[in-house]
């Protein structure tokens, strides 16, 4: 499933219970880092315009190591979504494509800006992620080698079962929740 992203994500009540069950069951620690992402909107067609995201694109700063990510999230225009096309490539030189961005009137968004601690589990990188601004979450992506998205959920729910792990509501990706509280401020 190359190029296809699938994902879940959960306000997480407890990080430091979840690592220990993560150490429990033999995960590796892949790394801790920071991560910024800069948020786009595409001039020629408004990411936002039907209140239901369907699309990003993201110039995103891991400790110095920029890439580019655009997104499509399916199905398109559902309130759902249960994966995304995704598109990414690491970049030379981040402030030319920022500038890029900017002759081409993409206009930034959102910045979402965290730490994020990575454990593989099987075929699951469990990411503990703390947001500014929106508090701590844990994102479920599976990384194996699924024949459908059906089958990749179903490996990220048997990995969420074998943690245990107490997550409080499901939620949408973080540009949206920045982007709702920027426009409740």
């Amino acid at each position: 499933m190359k190029h296809i992203e699938v994902e879940q994500k959960f306000h997480l009540l407890n990080h430091d219970e979840l690592r220990e069950k993560l150490q429990e069951l033999g995960a590796t620690k892949l790394r801790v880092q920071r991560q910024v992402d800069d948020y786009y909107n595409a001039p020629h067609r408004d990411f936002l315009a039907d209140g239901r995201i369907s699309e990003w694109l993201r110039l995103r700063d891991e400790d110095g190591k920029m890439s580019v990510t655009y997104k499509q999230w399916l199905p398109l225009h559902a309130e759902v979504k249960s994966h995304c096309n995704e598109y990414e490539s690491n970049l030379s030189d981040g402030e030319a494509m920022r500038k890029l961005f900017d002759a081409l009137q993409f206009s930034k968004l959102i910045t979402v800006d965290k730490k994020r601690e990575e454990w593989q589990l099987d075929d699951v990188i469990v990411a503990l992620d703390e947001v500014k601004d929106l508090g701590y979450f844990v994102e479920f992506e599976y990384h194996g080698d699924a024949s459908t998205v059906e089958e990749a959920h179903a490996q990220i729910e048997k990995c969420i079962t074998k943690l245990n792990a107490k997550l409080g509501d499901s939620h949408t990706g973080y540009p949206h929740q920045l982007i709702a509280l920027q426009a409740t401020s």
